[in-house]
């Protein structure tokens, strides 16, 4: 529940969902059952130019932990989407590279990401590679002023392009882009099937709680569900690279929610439109997951919210324009609750080391690299 959460069941809203279903390129087969849940998906979509094999995917994990392809060498992509925790750093903004502050917005989960549409709470990427490309060039997360600094960092570690060469051969094998096919194919390992929801749809009517149970048909009868629909509940069928968005909020003259609007700050955001500049697309982001939602506090793009219960009475009266009681927030907290699934085991993977030296004796002359190329 990271982001915009419903909307109202009203003729003319319904007559939006299903123009912006068919522009985001659901079918009209597909919009029979756009406002239904599904079971967790047997397999994590894959592209085609970049297959999974157990030695990349090993190669990937490496990268996704080692802090040296950074530029002062002490942020790693788990730093702030951590694997041994709930895929996020549970901070409301995350620290980059010399003690940087990223300002914009909330680092989302890397759990299950494999399966969003697109990347990022603006959608500007369509895809796990160049969402990767992202933080290793922002100049406030990982700082790289490009990827030709990234591939040398690497070749500088001789480990490296021993297995650069075992994962994607002898020609030209350690590249930027090879950089990110690598940490995107170790990210789609990062699923987390086996909720008591699935459970429960599976036959286990014992996997959900009274409550719960509550709460999933609260989603479904208040609207929630003409966004947060499907297997992910974050869209109804929209193919990859096509976002899933939604304008946060849609009753904004709501007296409760222009107070809920200035007490978090939700405003100062312009969303999608720092991507596209249209002005239709102010305010607008991408809907997200609500797998495991219950375990990733703080909410919103900003990470303002704190808690769940709170970011579900916000999320009625900015979306809905309705008015929650306690018991239907309770429910609704419980159903969200039951969609924690089963996250993977993980262990850390061994970095190549460079004996009798270190490759972070340039970090100075890099640092002023990365700053000229900011500059311009």
């Amino acid at each position: 529940m990271n982001a915009p959460l419903c909307l109202s069941f009203r003729p003319v809203i319904k007559a939006t969902f299903f123009r912006a279903a068919l522009a985001a390129g659901v079918t009209l087969a597909g919009l029979g059952s756009a406002f239904a849940f599904g079971e967790f998906p047997s397999k994590v979509p894959v592209p085609a130019d970049n297959p999974m094999t157990p030695q990349k995917i090993a190669l990937g994990k490496q990268l996704y932990f080692d802090p040296r392809i950074s530029l002062s060498g002490n942020v790693s992509c788990d730093s702030c989407h951590r694997v041994t925790s709930n895929g996020s750093d549970s901070l409301p903004l995350s620290f980059g590279v010399l003690g940087r502050v990223d300002v914009s917005r909330h680092a989302p989960t890397v759990f299950n990401a494999a399966f969003n549409t697109v990347q990022f709470w603006d959608g500007r990427a369509k895809s796990l590679e160049g969402q990767a490309k992202g933080p290793l060039l922002n100049p406030i997360e990982m700082g790289m002023p490009n990827g030709a600094a990234v591939v040398h960092r690497l070749e500088e570690i001789k480990g490296y392009s021993k297995e650069f060469v075992q994962v994607f051969g002898v020609k030209d094998p350690m590249t930027f882009e090879h950089v990110v096919q690598a940490i995107s194919t170790y990210e789609r390992t990062l699923v987390t099937p086996d909720s008591a929801y699935d459970r429960y749809v599976k036959g286990d009517k014992s996997a959900m709680s009274t409550s719960a149970v509550q709460g999933m048909r609260l989603v479904k009868s208040e609207g929630c569900v003409m966004c947060h629909s499907g297997a992910m509940f974050d869209n109804p069928g929209t193919p990859m690279g096509t976002g899933w968005y939604q304008k946060f909020p849609v009753y904004a003259k709501n007296p409760a929610c222009s107070s809920d609007m200035e007490k978090y700050d939700l405003m100062k955001d312009p969303g999608r439109f720092d991507v596209t500049h249209k002005v239709s697309d102010e305010h607008k982001f991408k809907v997200p997951s609500w797998r495991n939602v219950a375990l990733e506090a703080p909410y919103f793009h900003n990470g303002s919210v704190q808690k769940l219960s709170d970011a579900i009475r916000i999320m009625a009266v900015c979306e809905l324009n309705k008015s929650l009681t306690d018991g239907q927030v309770q429910s609704i907290s419980a159903f969200m609750n039951s969609l924690t699934g089963k996250f993977p085991k993980e262990t850390l993977p061994r970095e190549p080391q460079t004996p009798g030296t270190t490759i972070m004796m340039h970090v100075a002359k890099l640092e002023k690299t990365a700053e000229e190329t900011k500059a311009q």
